[in-house]
């Protein structure tokens, strides 16, 4: 059975590292902890409610345990790979559509094809300070004028 277990926002990944040192120790028969990205504040776990249960007790930054079982089609949509298809070059206007910067444009200032990440300086901010975001939170304003 896959649950999931609720924790601290931004603490996820540290509830479970925590959970990893624990589970051989206790002995218990967990068989997989998984968080996507995209879900802040939860994660899932397999295994029998009394095995998970006992794993997860005393763990920090721990909020508890939905019992609801999850079947493993609903978590498809986080185990597929999402072919992005923004093509974005140095120079160009985007505006960051996910995230903190929500609505924020700016210009690209580096693409970094292998992580799938774009720099860019916001345009309204006094001071350019450069931030890296992921490609598949940003679509094109306005693209840069080519040179011949």
């Amino acid at each position: 059975m896959i649950y999931t277990i609720r924790t601290t926002v931004g603490r996820e990944n540290s509830v479970m590292e925590t959970l990893r040192s624990r589970i051989p120790a206790l002995g218990v028969n967990v068989r997989a902890l998984f968080h996507p990205q995209e879900l802040k504040g939860y994660f899932f776990i397999e295994g029998e409610l009394e095995e998970v249960e006992k794993a997860i007790s005393g763990a920090p930054h721990l909020r508890g345990i939905i019992k609801k079982e999850i079947k493993i089609e609903e978590l498809k949509k986080f185990l597929e790979t999402k072919n992005i298809e923004v093509h974005v070059n140095r120079g160009d206007i985007i505006e960051i559509t996910g995230g903190p910067f929500k609505n924020e444009r700016g210009k690209v200032t580096r693409v970094d094809e292998a992580k799938d990440e774009v720099t860019i300086e916001l345009i309204e901010a006094a001071i350019p300070i450069p931030i890296t975001v992921s490609i598949g939170l940003v679509k094109l304003v306005e693209a840069a004028e080519k040179k011949e």
